[in-house]
Parts: C-alpha cells; sequence; structure tokens
C-alpha cells in the first residue's frame, strides 16, 4: 500500500458527516471534504512529517479529498528540511489552493519552520505572490504578511496595501484582516494610513470592521474608527 493510499484509509477512519456538513458551510469550493477535523489532521501530518515517504505524498497531485490537500499543506511546515527545499516545496503548493482555509492553516504552519529560519529571504519569495492575479496566490501572500507585522516591514506593510487593487472576495478579506492587525500593534502608523487611505471604499470598510471586532482595541477607539466608515 502506498502512502497516499494509507493516508486515504485513515482519512476515511475519521471522516465525520456532521463535522463535513458544518465544514462546507464555511468553505465555497472543495466538494470533496470528508469531515477530518483539524487537530486530527494536524497528528497525522505530525506522523507522517517523520516517516521517510513524506516527500512523495506531498509531490502527489492526485489528491481525491480536501483533507489530502491539508495534510499536504501541514507536512511542507511540520517537515525536517532545508529553507531552500522548503520554499521549493512551498512554490510546488501554492498552486494548489483553491479555498482559504487551506491557504491560512499552511501560512500560519510555515511561522516557525520557513519564516523564523530566514525571514527575509521568506520576505522576498512571497513578493510576487503579492502582485497575483490569482485569488488565492494573492491571499497567500497577503496572510504572509502577518508574520511581518513588526518594526522593520510596517511602512513596507502599509504601502502595499495603498497599492492593492484586487477585485477577489478573499483577497480583499485577507487585506482587511492584515490592516486590522497592524492596527492592534501600530494604532498610530496605521490610523494615519486609514485617514489617506487609496484603498477601494469595500476594502476599507471592512478593514474598520475587523477592528471594530478585535477584543484588543479599546470602547473610545471603536467609536473613532467606526465614524471614519466610508459611503458606499
Amino acid at each position: 500500500m502506498t502512502t497516499t493510499e494509507s493516508v486515504r484509509k485513515e482519512l476515511k477512519t475519521l471522516e465525520d458527516p456532521t463535522y463535513r456538513e458544518f465544514h462546507s458551510s464555511l468553505i465555497p469550493g472543495p466538494n470533496n471534504i470528508l469531515g477530518v477535523r483539524i487537530p486530527q489532521l494536524r497528528i497525522m501530518a505530525k506522523g507522517l512529517a517523520k516517516k521517510e515517504g513524506w516527500r512523495t505524498f506531498v509531490e502527489a497531485t492526485d489528491t481525491q479529498y480536501y483533507e489530502e490537500t491539508m495534510l499536504q499543506g501541514m507536512i511542507i511546515g511540520l517537515a525536517k528540511m532545508e529553507l531552500e527545499e522548503r520554499i521549493n516545496y512551498i512554490r510546488l503548493f501554492v498552486p494548489r489552493i483553491n479555498n482559504w482555509a487551506v491557504c491560512d492553516i499552511f501560512s500560519g504552519e510555515l511561522k516557525k519552520t520557513a519564516v523564523g529560519k530566514g525571514k527575509e529571504t521568506v520576505w522576498q519569495f512571497i513578493q510576487p505572490y503579492l502582485k497575483s492575479k490569482e485569488e488565492y496566490e494573492i491571499r497567500f501572500g497577503i496572510v504572509m504578511l502577518f508574520h511581518y507585522v513588526d518594526e522593520d516591514h510596517i511602512d513596507s506593510l502599509l504601502e502595499y496595501a495603498d497599492l492593492f487593487t484586487h477585485e477577489a472576495y478573499y483577497a480583499r478579506m485577507a487585506m482587511a484582516w492584515m490592516i486590522s492587525i497592524c492596527f492592534i500593534k501600530f494604532p498610530d502608523k496605521t490610523m494615519e494610513y486609514l485617514k489617506q487611505s487609496k484603498l477601494d471604499n469595500w476594502t476599507y470598510n471592512k478593514s474598520l470592521q475587523k477592528i471594530i471586532e478585535s477584543l484588543r482595541v479599546d470602547k473610545e477607539t471603536k467609536d473613532i474608527i467606526r465614524s471614519m466608515k466610508r459611503a458606499g
């Protein structure tokens, strides 16, 4: 039995129809969801990442289930390898992303093993994705920017936000999310940015909404943010 066949067999034993129905309602697009919970996938991924056959599984393009793709992304973030090899696997995997969940989990897995091992190398690597016309490629790039909301990169992030013109829903939502994180960590700089932002009205207003929804922003500041909403 191949690694892929073994993975599918195990996934089938973990499928949960009730969770599948719930999870499917949150993720438009994939119609191949088994309904395996993320903590269970993480356990599987940690085990697979320690086995010799992980590369064969990650390189396979004949995935049948959403969870297989999720596992591939998790393993790329978990398996022991040099940064250059990990970047090659990231490059291989990004075109397979076709929903926000795989994108965001994958990006999160790369915080320690990719960004933590070569922050500026990864920064340069993600730049082309930030200019992509593909919805999930640019979302991947933007969600990776969450790892760069720091003193060295905040100005670059806000400059990028002003150049952002993508019309796809999940790209715009990622941008709104990024700006809210910038506001939480750098409130003064981000407030100044918002006052002169060239963002389209929808993404700008979504950014305000995300800031208002944050538990880390006080009521007085939220009231100011509410007053900044644009019409339309």
